[in-house]
Protein backbone atom coordinates (compact mmCIF):
# COMPACT_ATOMS: atom_id res chain seq x y z
CA UNK A 1 0.00 0.00 0.00
CA UNK A 2 2.71 2.37 0.63
CA UNK A 3 5.71 2.81 -1.02
CA UNK A 4 8.76 5.12 -0.23
CA UNK A 5 9.94 7.38 -2.75
CA UNK A 6 13.68 9.56 -3.10
CA UNK A 7 12.64 13.10 -4.22
CA UNK A 8 12.85 17.02 -2.77
CA UNK A 9 12.46 16.79 1.24
CA UNK A 10 12.20 19.92 3.36
CA UNK A 11 14.18 21.68 5.91
CA UNK A 12 11.96 22.53 8.97
CA UNK A 13 12.17 26.00 10.22
CA UNK A 14 9.85 25.33 14.02
CA UNK A 15 6.28 24.45 12.08
CA UNK A 16 4.06 26.17 14.81
CA UNK A 17 2.33 30.03 14.13
CA UNK A 18 0.56 32.20 16.53
CA UNK A 19 -3.09 31.92 17.09
CA UNK A 20 -4.39 35.88 17.90
CA UNK A 21 -7.56 37.34 16.14
CA UNK A 22 -9.27 36.11 13.44
CA UNK A 23 -10.39 37.89 10.20
CA UNK A 24 -12.45 37.61 7.07
CA UNK A 25 -11.18 38.07 3.50
CA UNK A 26 -13.01 38.25 0.38
CA UNK A 27 -14.35 34.62 -0.96
CA UNK A 28 -11.65 32.52 -2.70
CA UNK A 29 -12.53 30.10 -5.68
CA UNK A 30 -12.83 26.57 -4.27
CA UNK A 31 -9.83 25.59 -7.22
CA UNK A 32 -7.22 28.06 -4.88
CA UNK A 33 -7.72 26.61 -1.93
CA UNK A 34 -6.14 23.09 -2.87
CA UNK A 35 -2.64 22.47 -3.47
CA UNK A 36 -1.59 19.81 -4.96
CA UNK A 37 2.40 18.87 -3.71
CA UNK A 38 3.91 19.41 -0.29
CA UNK A 39 4.35 22.21 1.67
CA UNK A 40 6.89 24.61 -0.16
CA UNK A 41 7.59 26.75 3.24
CA UNK A 42 9.71 23.84 4.36
CA UNK A 43 12.37 24.03 2.67
CA UNK A 44 14.36 22.25 0.04
CA UNK A 45 16.43 19.11 1.00
CA UNK A 46 17.24 15.74 -0.21
CA UNK A 47 14.63 13.08 1.99
CA UNK A 48 12.74 10.27 1.33
CA UNK A 49 8.61 10.69 1.12
CA UNK A 50 5.95 7.92 1.49
CA UNK A 51 3.50 7.71 -1.51
CA UNK A 52 0.53 5.81 -0.08
CA UNK A 53 -1.60 4.41 -2.77
CA UNK A 54 -5.74 5.13 -3.32
CA UNK A 55 -6.05 1.55 -4.54
CA UNK A 56 -9.97 0.18 -3.36
CA UNK A 57 -10.56 3.70 -1.11
CA UNK A 58 -12.61 6.42 -1.90
CA UNK A 59 -10.04 9.49 -1.29
CA UNK A 60 -10.73 12.93 -2.51
CA UNK A 61 -10.32 16.67 -2.04
CA UNK A 62 -13.82 18.32 -1.21
CA UNK A 63 -15.22 21.26 0.78
CA UNK A 64 -17.85 20.84 3.64
CA UNK A 65 -20.15 24.09 4.03
CA UNK A 66 -20.21 26.00 7.75
CA UNK A 67 -23.12 27.78 8.74
CA UNK A 68 -22.08 30.99 7.36
CA UNK A 69 -21.51 29.62 3.98
CA UNK A 70 -18.27 28.78 4.02
CA UNK A 71 -16.56 26.17 2.19
CA UNK A 72 -14.11 24.52 4.52
CA UNK A 73 -11.24 22.78 1.97
CA UNK A 74 -11.01 19.02 3.29
CA UNK A 75 -9.67 15.95 2.32
CA UNK A 76 -11.04 12.23 2.88
CA UNK A 77 -10.08 8.82 2.65
CA UNK A 78 -11.65 5.63 3.49
CA UNK A 79 -12.52 2.20 2.22
CA UNK A 80 -14.96 1.74 -0.88
CA UNK A 81 -16.85 -1.10 0.60
CA UNK A 82 -16.72 0.63 4.13
CA UNK A 83 -19.80 0.55 6.28
CA UNK A 84 -19.96 2.35 9.78
CA UNK A 85 -16.52 2.43 10.39
CA UNK A 86 -15.05 4.97 13.11
CA UNK A 87 -13.40 8.23 12.02
CA UNK A 88 -10.21 9.81 12.66
CA UNK A 89 -10.06 13.48 12.50
CA UNK A 90 -5.98 14.96 11.17
CA UNK A 91 -5.13 18.04 11.96
CA UNK A 92 -2.56 19.36 10.31
CA UNK A 93 0.54 21.66 11.18
CA UNK A 94 0.74 25.04 9.94
CA UNK A 95 1.34 24.11 6.10
CA UNK A 96 -2.18 23.73 6.52
CA UNK A 97 -3.64 20.60 3.48
CA UNK A 98 -1.23 19.24 1.61
CA UNK A 99 -0.06 15.77 0.83
CA UNK A 100 1.86 14.56 3.69
CA UNK A 101 -1.88 14.92 5.19
CA UNK A 102 -3.60 13.53 2.67
CA UNK A 103 -1.16 10.75 2.99
CA UNK A 104 -1.39 10.23 6.58
CA UNK A 105 -5.67 9.89 5.80
CA UNK A 106 -4.88 6.97 3.05
CA UNK A 107 -2.86 5.09 5.57
CA UNK A 108 -5.57 5.21 7.82
CA UNK A 109 -8.22 4.26 5.43
CA UNK A 110 -6.43 1.17 4.70
CA UNK A 111 -6.30 0.30 8.64
CA UNK A 112 -9.88 0.21 7.99
CA UNK A 113 -10.88 4.32 9.89
CA UNK A 114 -12.73 6.77 7.40
CA UNK A 115 -9.67 9.71 7.71
CA UNK A 116 -10.67 13.56 7.19
CA UNK A 117 -8.45 16.02 7.14
CA UNK A 118 -8.56 19.95 6.56
CA UNK A 119 -7.10 23.32 5.87
CA UNK A 120 -7.69 25.50 9.14
CA UNK A 121 -6.19 28.68 7.52
CA UNK A 122 -7.84 28.87 4.17
CA UNK A 123 -10.14 32.05 5.08
CA UNK A 124 -6.97 33.73 4.61
CA UNK A 125 -4.96 31.97 2.27
CA UNK A 126 -3.14 28.91 1.40
CA UNK A 127 -0.53 28.27 3.67
CA UNK A 128 1.22 25.46 1.78
CA UNK A 129 1.76 27.77 -1.06
CA UNK A 130 3.46 30.19 0.70
CA UNK A 131 7.58 29.85 0.76
CA UNK A 132 7.82 32.66 3.60
CA UNK A 133 7.73 31.43 7.06
CA UNK A 134 6.19 35.09 8.09
CA UNK A 135 3.99 35.48 5.80
CA UNK A 136 2.52 31.67 6.95
CA UNK A 137 2.53 32.76 10.60
CA UNK A 138 0.16 35.46 9.17
CA UNK A 139 -1.58 32.73 7.93
CA UNK A 140 -1.71 30.84 11.26
CA UNK A 141 -2.43 33.73 13.45
CA UNK A 142 -5.65 34.22 12.00
CA UNK A 143 -6.99 30.57 13.48
CA UNK A 144 -8.26 31.21 16.85
CA UNK A 145 -8.52 27.97 19.16
CA UNK A 146 -12.14 29.09 18.85
CA UNK A 147 -12.40 28.70 15.15
CA UNK A 148 -10.53 25.40 14.86
CA UNK A 149 -13.16 23.65 17.54
CA UNK A 150 -16.10 25.67 15.44
CA UNK A 151 -14.46 23.57 12.24
CA UNK A 152 -14.51 20.29 13.58
CA UNK A 153 -17.58 20.54 14.84
CA UNK A 154 -18.84 21.30 11.72
CA UNK A 155 -16.77 18.60 10.16
CA UNK A 156 -18.08 16.05 12.64
CA UNK A 157 -21.55 17.28 11.29
CA UNK A 158 -21.41 16.88 8.01
CA UNK A 159 -20.05 13.15 8.92
CA UNK A 160 -23.41 12.30 10.94
CA UNK A 161 -25.27 13.68 7.70
CA UNK A 162 -24.16 10.72 5.93
CA UNK A 163 -22.82 12.97 2.97
CA UNK A 164 -22.85 11.15 -0.40
CA UNK A 165 -18.72 11.47 -1.00
CA UNK A 166 -19.15 8.75 -3.87
CA UNK A 167 -20.04 5.31 -1.43
CA UNK A 168 -22.55 4.57 -3.17
CA UNK A 169 -26.25 3.07 -2.57
CA UNK A 170 -27.30 0.96 0.17
CA UNK A 171 -29.77 -1.96 -0.02
CA UNK A 172 -33.00 -0.33 0.54
CA UNK A 173 -31.97 2.88 -1.69
CA UNK A 174 -30.23 5.02 0.56
CA UNK A 175 -26.84 5.70 0.78
CA UNK A 176 -24.43 3.53 2.05
CA UNK A 177 -23.24 5.06 5.66
CA UNK A 178 -19.73 4.56 6.02
CA UNK A 179 -18.72 6.68 8.95
CA UNK A 180 -19.81 5.43 12.68
CA UNK A 181 -20.24 8.91 14.21
CA UNK A 182 -20.35 7.36 17.80
CA UNK A 183 -16.99 6.24 17.30
CA UNK A 184 -14.80 9.46 16.33
CA UNK A 185 -10.82 9.88 16.95
CA UNK A 186 -8.62 12.69 16.40
CA UNK A 187 -4.83 12.98 15.76
CA UNK A 188 -2.44 16.14 14.56
CA UNK A 189 1.08 16.88 14.33
CA UNK A 190 2.74 19.89 15.88
CA UNK A 191 0.21 23.04 15.42
CA UNK A 192 -2.38 20.07 15.44
CA UNK A 193 -0.85 18.45 18.20
CA UNK A 194 -1.74 20.96 20.17
CA UNK A 195 -5.40 21.15 19.02
CA UNK A 196 -5.60 17.46 19.48
CA UNK A 197 -5.56 18.19 23.29
CA UNK A 198 -7.91 21.42 23.04
CA UNK A 199 -10.69 19.12 21.25
CA UNK A 200 -10.53 16.15 23.48
CA UNK A 201 -11.12 18.38 26.33
CA UNK A 202 -13.99 20.44 24.61
CA UNK A 203 -16.05 18.32 22.09
CA UNK A 204 -17.75 15.12 23.54
CA UNK A 205 -18.21 13.62 20.19
CA UNK A 206 -14.65 12.81 20.02
CA UNK A 207 -13.89 9.47 22.00
CA UNK A 208 -9.62 9.74 21.82
CA UNK A 209 -6.36 11.51 20.46
CA UNK A 210 -3.53 11.17 19.58
CA UNK A 211 -1.28 14.09 19.52
CA UNK A 212 1.81 14.38 18.25
CA UNK A 213 4.88 17.21 19.85
CA UNK A 214 1.82 19.91 20.10
CA UNK A 215 2.71 22.67 22.60
CA UNK A 216 1.50 22.21 25.53
CA UNK A 217 1.40 25.60 27.78
CA UNK A 218 1.63 29.43 26.54
CA UNK A 219 4.96 30.09 25.00
CA UNK A 220 7.05 32.91 26.99
CA UNK A 221 7.62 34.61 23.57
CA UNK A 222 4.60 35.96 22.27
CA UNK A 223 5.59 36.51 18.68
CA UNK A 224 6.20 32.87 18.58
CA UNK A 225 2.38 31.54 19.45
CA UNK A 226 1.13 33.60 22.52
CA UNK A 227 -0.59 36.16 21.39
CA UNK A 228 -4.47 34.90 21.55
CA UNK A 229 -5.63 35.07 25.11
CA UNK A 230 -6.52 31.75 25.22
CA UNK A 231 -6.24 28.07 26.98
CA UNK A 232 -3.38 25.49 26.09
CA UNK A 233 -3.75 21.31 26.90
CA UNK A 234 -2.02 21.72 30.07
CA UNK A 235 -5.03 24.44 31.52
CA UNK A 236 -7.78 21.38 30.34
CA UNK A 237 -6.47 18.88 32.49
CA UNK A 238 -8.95 18.84 34.96
CA UNK A 239 -11.63 18.60 31.85
CA UNK A 240 -9.96 16.30 29.87
CA UNK A 241 -12.41 13.28 29.97
CA UNK A 242 -11.28 11.44 26.71
CA UNK A 243 -7.67 9.65 26.38
CA UNK A 244 -5.50 11.28 24.73
CA UNK A 245 -1.79 9.87 24.19
CA UNK A 246 1.26 12.54 23.56
CA UNK A 247 3.77 11.14 20.86
CA UNK A 248 7.11 13.71 21.59
CA UNK A 249 10.78 14.23 20.96
CA UNK A 250 12.82 14.12 23.70
CA UNK A 251 15.06 16.34 21.27
CA UNK A 252 12.69 18.23 20.43
CA UNK A 253 14.02 21.93 19.80
CA UNK A 254 10.60 24.05 20.92
CA UNK A 255 8.71 21.97 23.70
CA UNK A 256 10.95 21.37 26.47
CA UNK A 257 11.46 17.97 28.64
CA UNK A 258 9.81 20.15 31.53
CA UNK A 259 6.69 21.03 29.34
CA UNK A 260 6.66 17.72 29.00
CA UNK A 261 7.15 16.46 32.49
CA UNK A 262 4.51 18.71 33.77
CA UNK A 263 1.76 17.97 31.74
CA UNK A 264 2.52 14.61 32.55
CA UNK A 265 2.51 15.04 36.23
CA UNK A 266 -0.60 17.13 36.12
CA UNK A 267 -2.50 13.78 34.09
CA UNK A 268 -1.45 11.84 36.56
CA UNK A 269 -2.38 13.81 39.85
CA UNK A 270 -5.96 13.36 38.32
CA UNK A 271 -5.92 9.89 37.23
CA UNK A 272 -6.14 10.22 33.55
CA UNK A 273 -5.48 7.57 31.10
CA UNK A 274 -3.58 9.92 29.27
CA UNK A 275 0.16 10.45 28.90
CA UNK A 276 3.09 11.38 27.13
CA UNK A 277 5.37 8.85 25.56
CA UNK A 278 8.71 10.75 24.94
CA UNK A 279 10.90 9.33 21.59
CA UNK A 280 14.73 8.78 22.42
CA UNK A 281 17.33 10.82 20.01
CA UNK A 282 13.82 12.12 17.80
CA UNK A 283 13.62 15.76 17.36
CA UNK A 284 10.19 17.99 16.37
CA UNK A 285 8.55 16.80 13.17
CA UNK A 286 9.74 13.13 13.37
CA UNK A 287 6.86 11.40 11.56
CA UNK A 288 7.01 14.15 8.44
CA UNK A 289 8.53 12.02 6.18
CA UNK A 290 9.19 14.86 3.83
CA UNK A 291 11.23 16.12 5.75
CA UNK A 292 14.84 16.09 6.75
CA UNK A 293 14.21 15.78 10.24
CA UNK A 294 12.13 12.23 9.73
CA UNK A 295 12.93 9.45 11.90
CA UNK A 296 11.76 6.31 10.64
CA UNK A 297 12.61 4.47 13.88
CA UNK A 298 10.48 6.88 16.00
CA UNK A 299 7.45 7.22 12.94
CA UNK A 300 7.30 4.18 12.76
CA UNK A 301 6.97 3.17 16.38
CA UNK A 302 4.21 6.25 16.79
CA UNK A 303 2.63 4.83 13.99
CA UNK A 304 2.20 1.54 15.72
CA UNK A 305 1.47 3.30 19.32
CA UNK A 306 -1.59 5.37 17.50
CA UNK A 307 -3.12 2.39 16.06
CA UNK A 308 -3.08 0.46 19.32
CA UNK A 309 -4.56 3.54 21.02
CA UNK A 310 -7.46 4.22 18.49
CA UNK A 311 -7.58 -0.08 18.22
CA UNK A 312 -8.20 0.23 21.96
CA UNK A 313 -10.45 3.80 22.56
CA UNK A 314 -12.35 3.39 19.44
Amino acid sequence: MSERQTGPSFSLTRPEGNEPQDFHLSRRGIAGLFFAGYALGAGAVNAETIKTSSDGLIAKDLTVGTDTGYQIPAYIAFPEKAKRLPVVLVVPEIFGLHDYLRDVCRRLAHEGYVALTFDPFARAGNAAALKDTAEIRKLVETATNAQVMGDLKTLINWLKSNPDVGQGKGTFGGLNKFANTSRIGITGFCWGGAVVWMAAASIPDIKAGVAWYGRLERPARTDFLGKEEREWPIDTVSRLKRPVLGLYAEQDGGITLDSVAKMNAALKATGKTSHIKLFKDAKHGFHADYRNLYNEKAAKEGWSDLLGWFKTYL
